[in-house]
């Protein structure tokens, strides 16, 4: 999602507005609205710059504020330093679309976060068949064990420029003077057992690209090259693990793995798209469902 660009000054007045300054200085929004953004933590331009028009309409809706399609164009004029009626027609029938998606049923467990909201929306659960992407989620997902996904989305930037954009080779290569560096950047999460794991991690991952010629044919064997699609009607029924996670687990640790049990392991498959475990009523997993079949690697 774009998050659209500040603009200094207001095209219809010479009023200059400031990132941190109070909502209530901005023009189309009026105390009631601001007054509900600071409810849900929004405070200054830029806690609003950094949420953007749409979910911020999604917060102040899954906390019961009447938020309406009018504020949606107050944010996204404010943002752009527009008058909302003057919103180009086309932006305005964008914005009423991607609105009407974002009240679409989900899964719970976002828990109205849009970081979170965003990846359930445009990650989790999505056939991944690119190796980088799997190295990707595999550093991520170790460095989560303990901490919240969240934090780990959190400082995901971080870790990209930290680990070369999760290209393998370069991560394999990284030696103990660039490990013992890492610990030292605060952008990660700084436990000198995981980041040797990466690292370890990342040479053990080329080692299956050249047995099978990539990593993502070897993964997917796991569930027989298709997504499994589970039907769970709320989270409690969610498994934590399952033997298929457990044989994957044990085969990684087997070649030289690590930080990557079979609890991690089964998060993978889900966030990787090899079980589909969004709940029935979430509008995901109708979609997943239909985009998993076919495919067989």
């Amino acid at each position: 999602m774009t998050i659209p660009t500040l603009v200094p000054k207001r095209r219809d007045s010479t009023q200059v507005y400031q990132r941190g300054q109070s909502l209530t200085r901005l023009p189309n929004l009026g105390p009631v609205s601001s007054g509900w953004l600071a409810a849900v933590g929004v405070h200054t331009v830029s806690d609003l710059e950094r949420l953007g028009s749409i979910d911020a309409y999604r917060l102040l809706k899954g906390h019961g504020y009447p938020a309406s399609l009018n504020l949606v164009y107050a944010i996204e004029g404010a943002l752009r330093g527009l008058a909302w009626n003057r919103l180009p027609a086309a932006l305005k029938a964008e914005l009423r679309m991607r609105a009407a998606d974002a009240m679409k049923p989900r899964c719970s467990w976002p828990a109205n976060n849009p970081l979170m909201m965003r990846y359930h929306d445009e990650e989790w659960g999505v056939p991944v068949h690119d190796d980088r992407k799997h190295f990707e989620f595999l550093v991520l997902e170790s460095a989560q064990a303990g901490l919240s996904w969240l934090t780990i989305l959190g400082k995901r930037d971080g870790y990209r420029a930290a680990f070369a954009a999760f290209d393998p080779r370069r991560v394999a290569r990284f030696d103990a003077r660039k490990m013992k560096s890492l610990l030292g950047n605060a952008a990660i999460v700084r436990n000198r057992l995981k980041i040797k794991a990466a690292v370890m991690n990342a040479r053990a991952f080329l080692a299956i690209q050249k047995e099978f010629g990539s990593f993502d044919r070897y993964l997917w064997r796991f569930v027989g090259g298709r997504p499994k699609v589970n039907r769970w009607t709320e989270l409690a029924q969610l498994p934590a693990r399952t033997p298929e996670s457990d044989a994957l687990s044990a085969d990684l640790k087997r070649r030289g793995f690590g930080f990557l049990g079979s609890t991690v392991m089964y998060a993978h498959m889900q966030a990787v798209g090899m079980v589909n475990d969004h709940l029935v009523s979430c509008y995901r997993h109708r979609e997943l469902r239909r985009r998993g079949r076919g495919r067989k690697t």
